[in-house]
């Protein structure tokens, strides 16, 4: 049987291209070029917030609904790029305390995006007020908005005094009750809204996207879709309203007890989907979009403190982690050097372009889905580069067993690698179950260890199929290679009955000694 024959050259292009490409994504200038690091390493930004149940809700806090703020919370974080944040609880019942602590993000900006209920309500416009009132005047009112009652009558004779230029008036915030009529302010305080009670609630969401509207005119937007319910709703109410006179055409997108954007109805909606168009950039669109997407809290949330947290691994202890590990890795290359000779250089040589590569992934994902590397993270990929070592033993070994067996130095690479390959994916596909499993089940470190292990164990294979094997190819072509002289590293040992002797001929190219 002929052996596979090996082209190394595509691979070794494809590989240098891949590194490059990599490399340049991550270390293009003027943007973030550096691995993001996790509290443990880098420190961040803690908030402290205090959980209230809705207005009209009885009873205390449980830990059901306690657990399902955390999950929420933790859910939103994620998805912001902030990556290996902490959620906790504190205490229990009506004194419990939210504490989240969130690697290298914008204190104000954490601390606002969490505070949101995510709660979204569209409901029908009974009439609109203009701002007329300066900030600080006497005769607006000092309530906060918004403001709900049993009857529209009980909220006119307020429409026009609420001072909704006040920051500390215009606090949203707040789980509302659907069921009530509202009276609350715009979003940048330029008007007053009175409101039917909802026809359609943020639980009828089953999906939130942001988008670019389809004329590419304006700023960004967020694309809605809603389940059965929500689209029935949406077209019976619309076919009501449309074609009323203004403001009653109109039906507000309440966030969080605030009014986004207050849109005319021009025809009725059947599709069961509409979009928010707020005059939002790429950021605001996507953040708002996953707060939608992963649901409101049960809870309103008030801020109590928001602090900046020091890493809570010492320098000295980092210091002394990334000089063991270079230790390491240094002794590593030696025993390669030593037992393995050329095609242990070969070796070292895919050791350093896969950390180079490694290095790279880790920056680049940092800047596209916010992976932070921690120490956690650091142990998941210095346990793969066992792995990684393990692939070298096999191959190595596999084509010393095919020396043995009496074929030539480049025969052996070749069949080597086919009979190595099965060995090699096999034991990095067990590693790769290992990390998903971890990943999926687990939350915070856990799944910064099953993600660091995971992207390294893929970089093995990468490494495997188009470096190292594609090397050992054409050092097994050379013609000194072959020879199979002692610094080659495949010279072989054959001992049978306690005699020096060889199953091979020399015409078979195999070098066999004691």
């Amino acid at each position: 049987m002929r052996p596979p024959v090996a082209r190394p050259l595509p691979a070794l292009t494809v590989f240098f291209l891949s590194v490059i490409g990599f490399l340049a994504w991550a270390l293009w200038p003027n943007t973030e070029n550096t691995a993001r690091l996790g509290l443990d390493l880098q420190g961040g930004t803690q908030v402290i917030l205090l959980p209230e149940l809705a207005d009209g809700q009885e009873g205390a806090l449980s830990d059901e609904v306690l657990a399902q703020t955390v999950s929420i919370i933790r859910q939103r974080v994620d998805a912001f790029g902030a990556a290996e944040a902490e959620v906790t609880v504190q205490g229990s019942g009506d004194g419990a305390a939210i504490v989240a602590s969130v690697p290298g993000v914008n204190q104000q900006r954490i601390a606002q995006l969490l505070k949101q209920t995510a709660r979204l309500d569209f409901s029908p416009v009974l009439a609109v007020s203009g701002q007329i009132l300066a900030s600080g005047d006497p005769a607006s009112i000092k309530e906060p908005v918004p403001i709900q009652a049993d009857t529209s009558e009980e909220l006119a004779s307020k429409l026009g005094n609420v001072d909704c230029l006040d920051a500390a008036v215009r606090q949203g915030g707040k789980v509302l009750d659907p069921e009530k009529y509202t009276l609350t302010c715009s979003i940048d305080g330029s008007a007053q809204y009175l409101l039917e009670p909802a026809f359609i609630v943020g639980e009828q969401i089953t999906d939130a996207s942001p988008q670019l509207p389809q004329q590419s005119a304006g700023g960004w937007v967020v694309a809605l879709e809603f389940d059965a319910e929500g689209a029935r709703q949406l077209s019976e109410v619309s076919t009501r309203l449309y074609a009323l006179p203004s403001p009653q055409n109109q039906f507000a997108i309440v966030l969080d007890g605030l009014v986004q954007s207050a849109p005319f109805f021009q025809e009725p909606i059947v599709g069961g989907s509409a979009q928010i168009d707020g005059q939002f950039d790429t950021q605001s669109a996507s953040e708002l979009a996953q707060i939608l997407k992963y649901g409101a809290l049960p809870v309103s949330l008030e801020i109590a403190e928001v602090t900046s947290v020091s890493a809570t691994l010492g320098t000295d202890q980092l210091r002394s982690g990334l000089i063991a590990g270079a230790i390491g890795l240094l002794l590593v290359a030696i025993y390669l050097i030593v037992y393995y000779r050329a095609v242990g250089v070969v070796a070292v040589l895919s050791l350093i372009f896969a950390g180079l590569l490694v290095y790279a992934l880790v920056v680049v994902l940092g800047k596209t889905i916010g992976f932070t590397l921690t120490l956690a993270g650091v142990a998941g990929i210095i346990i793969s580069i066992g792995v990684t070592v393990d692939s070298f033993i096999v191959y190595f070994e596999r084509i010393r067993d095919e020396i043995r067996e009496g074929r030539t130095v480049r025969q052996a690479a070749d069949y080597g690698w086919v009979r190595a390959r099965r060995t090699l994916l096999a034991a990095d596909f067990v590693t790769l179950l290992a990390a998903v499993v971890l990943y999926v089940l687990s939350v915070g470190n856990v799944r910064g260890f099953a993600l660091g292990l995971g992207l390294a164990t893929l970089v093995d294979i990468w490494m495997a199929f188009l470096f190292t094997r594609p090397a050992v190819a054409i050092l097994a072509r050379n013609k000194w290679f072959q020879r199979g002289g002692g610094f080659t590293g495949l010279q072989v040992k054959n001992k049978l009955s306690g005699a020096a002797s060889s199953s091979v001929s020399p015409k078979q190219g195999a070098t066999v000694s004691v």
